[in-house]
């Protein structure tokens, strides 16, 4: 296996390294200061710094670069580019690969029909339009996603969307214009043939957002995560994403690329974690001695630098396997990388946390947005528990038990 990246990745590593630290690193303080000033109610909106750099890295060809068709890059090659995004809260955004319109994208990509391509991919693809995946569901246990109450029903020549769905996931962003939601559209077909996607205008009557979710207090303006529900929204039949009955073998095609993305940027996390954690415990001194040299804060950075790069070594793995046996050659690693990522992220933050004190806690540091992030991505695309049971399953499967 070769992990090494190609030498376009290595170009786009240095462009996207440089943009980051000319373009976005001085703005971006500034930027979170000035939204989080603003009332919470005036949140939701796109600070004219973001369209500024957004403009600037498409005139700069870092555009979509997590698409292979349109960047050229393979799941290793980007690897290393989405590591970088991570250590920033706006960089996916500002080079238009931003969850969870990437995965939308690569859906509508793979899937959608000319209409749907030409209504939502190419405005998604130019970044004048958002877009929401809805899928979780309140009332019921949503890690096992064929209890889907929700529905997506064929009537005549329509589709029929009712349902509420929650942590809808950019719903909240003014720029939203699309749903993909996933419904039960055959109650007694097989398991995996149940249910379906179906491309849902933002406005269409029906839809109604009922709420903005806070997670661990914030509300991760202006994209959020909602509560949506639907009530009758009817659609012809060509709303339907690739036609009924398709909606698993979708969603496993998009969440596949999709935990690379999210593990990568946590590594990116994890990365400016340790970085500030270092340069604090150097520079700060108690009892005579600088942080480092206290309480076994050595040994927790050599544990912390260690993690990381066991992590990143098993996304790279993931990645490979993606790009050269496909999603059914990767699911083993691709589980196994959700469910070790997100909590190396998340303790690597919060030693990080520790070394800063108490202004770890605070907004003067990003570290108490990047714990939460990463505390969060421990249950988005499926809780810890889900992953280490596919992982079980294919490993015992081996042996003959595959249940």
């Amino acid at each position: 296996m070769d992990f090494s990246p190609s030498s376009k990745a290595r170009e786009h590593v240095d462009r996207v390294g440089s943009f980051i630290e000319r373009e976005i690193a001085p703005v971006e303080g500034d930027y979170l200061r000035e939204l989080l000033a603003l009332p919470a109610e005036d949140r939701w909106r796109v600070l004219p710094v973001i369209d500024e750099l957004k403009a600037k890295a498409r005139a700069a060809g870092l555009w979509n670069l997590f698409l292979p068709d349109h960047s050229g890059l393979s799941n290793v090659d980007y690897a290393p580019v989405a590591e970088l995004m991570g250590r920033s809260f706006i960089a996916s955004e500002v080079f238009n690969c931003n969850a969870p319109d990437s995965g939308n994208m690569e859906v509508l990509h793979q899937y959608g029909s000319d209409e749907q391509k030409q209504r939502y991919l190419r405005p998604l693809l130019d970044g004048e339009i958002r877009s929401a995946f809805c899928m979780t569901e309140p009332d019921i246990a949503s890690s096992d996603a064929t209890t889907m109450a929700a529905t997506a029903v064929v009537d005549g020549d329509e589709v029929v969307v009712n349902g509420s769905k929650w942590f809808s996931t950019g719903i909240g962003h003014p720029r939203c214009e699309v749903i993909l939601f996933m419904g039960l559209t055959y109650p007694d077909g097989e398991r995996y043939r149940r249910h379906s996607i179906v491309a849902v205008p933002r406005h269409a009557p029906g839809v109604t957002v009922e709420r903005m979710l806070p997670v661990m207090g914030r509300h991760d303006e202006p994209y959020g995560h909602g509560q949506v529900r639907f009530d009758n929204v009817r659609l012809p039949v060509s709303a339907f994403v690739a036609g009924p009955g398709r909606g698993f073998e979708i969603g496993q095609n998009r969440l596949g690329p999709g935990r690379i993305h999210h593990c990568m940027r946590l590594i990116g996390l994890a990365e400016a974690a340790l970085e500030a954690a270092c340069r604090r415990g150097v520079e700060r001194i108690a009892f005579g001695k600088p942080l480092v040299n206290l309480g076994g804060n050595r040994e927790r950075i050599a544990e912390a630098r260690m993690a990381i790069d066991q992590a990143r070594l098993l996304v790279l793995h993931a990645a490979w396997l993606l790009d050269t046996q496909g999603i059914l050659g990767a699911l083993s690693p691709v589980s196994q990388i959700k469910a070790v990522v997100p909590a190396m992220a998340q303790n690597v933050i919060d030693m990080a946390m520790q070394m800063h004190g108490g202004a770890g806690l605070s907004d003067d540091f990003p570290l108490a947005g990047a714990w939460t992030v990463a505390r969060a991505l421990r249950l988005a695309d499926g809780p810890d528990e889900v992953h280490r049971g596919v992982v079980a399953r294919l490993e015992l499967g081996k042996y003959g038990m595959t249940r």
